[in-house]
């Protein structure tokens, strides 16, 4: 059995980014998929000033752009996209914004990773899910060279926040210029003694300030368990080592045996005994 994620599937098919060249991510949050390429076109994104007012001017991150309720903005690369916000002429207050921010595509329409930094093994795998033991309880880990403070990660289940998939808030560790973010998940009404007919499908999103990136990974809890070590005990006088389950393992240990493989290195002959 593979411990490991099945695979990483993109949350958009090539034919529905052709149809579109932005979308929706929640409430005056649009992302805008641009190629990264000096000879692809900008994509022409109309907002609408939401007020009855109509003298309003707009500004992207408080610089000016241009007056009335409709605006025009060409996004192609990071300084295009922003906050758009439109304001009233007379008391200068905000009226409306907009966030847009740009996921980045190849020719054919595949997102480019950038933020994420792929594990070694397997690879490219950018959103890596392992379980101690058959609760339904697992966790989910990815890696980050980005140092920007602003970076925010979603996790959940594809479904949607009605999933059958609850996330904890990541949690950051990080060595040298290495971060590693990891969330607890849990999957309800997990029954670890019935068959698995439907994988997990959990869902990745990364927004830094301008930048969006998604990633998804589909499994089953029994292809990602990875057992924590036996608890071992070694008697010098007698030459005895005894072990016992791992605590983290499903209990009662009889529905759920582990195969234990002993291997004994000689400190006088450079030889191992199995």
């Amino acid at each position: 059995m593979s411990q490991l994620l099945c695979a990483l599937l993109p949350l958009l098919s090539f034919a529905a980014l052709l149809e579109s060249a932005q979308w929706k991510l929640q409430e005056n949050v649009l992302v805008i998929e641009s190629q990264w390429d000096a000879e692809a076109p900008a994509t022409t994104v109309e907002l609408t000033c939401d007020s009855s007012e109509d003298a309003v001017y707009w500004t992207k991150d408080s610089e000016w752009k241009q007056e009335g309720k409709t605006l025009r903005a060409a996004v192609k690369e990071f300084p295009d996209a922003g906050n758009y916000t439109c304001l009233s002429q007379q008391s200068h207050a905000p009226l409306s914004s907009s966030l847009l921010l740009i996921a980045k595509i190849d020719s054919k329409g595949q997102m480019i990773r950038w933020i994420l930094k792929s594990f070694k093994e397997p690879k490219w795998t950018f959103l890596k899910c392992e379980a101690k033991n058959y609760s339904g309880i697992f966790t989910c880990s990815w890696m980050t060279e980005n140092k920007s403070p602003n970076v925010k990660f979603t996790i959940r289940s594809l479904k949607g926040p009605q999933g059958d998939v609850s996330c904890s808030s990541p949690v950051a560790v990080t060595e040298g210029t290495l971060t590693t973010y990891t969330a607890q998940c849990h999957k309800e009404n997990f029954c670890p003694f019935a068959e698995e007919h439907q994988p997990v499908d959990i869902f990745l999103e990364v927004i830094d300030e301008v930048e969006y990136e998604n990633y998804s990974a589909s499994f089953f809890i029994r292809d990602i368990i990875k057992p924590d070590p036996p608890q071992c005990q070694y008697v010098a006088s007698t030459g005895t080592v005894t072990w016992t389950y791992p605590r983290t393992w499903s209990t009662p240990n009889s529905y759920f045996p582990l195969t234990f493989k002993v291997k004994v290195k000689s400190t006088r002959r450079p030889r191992y005994q199995v």
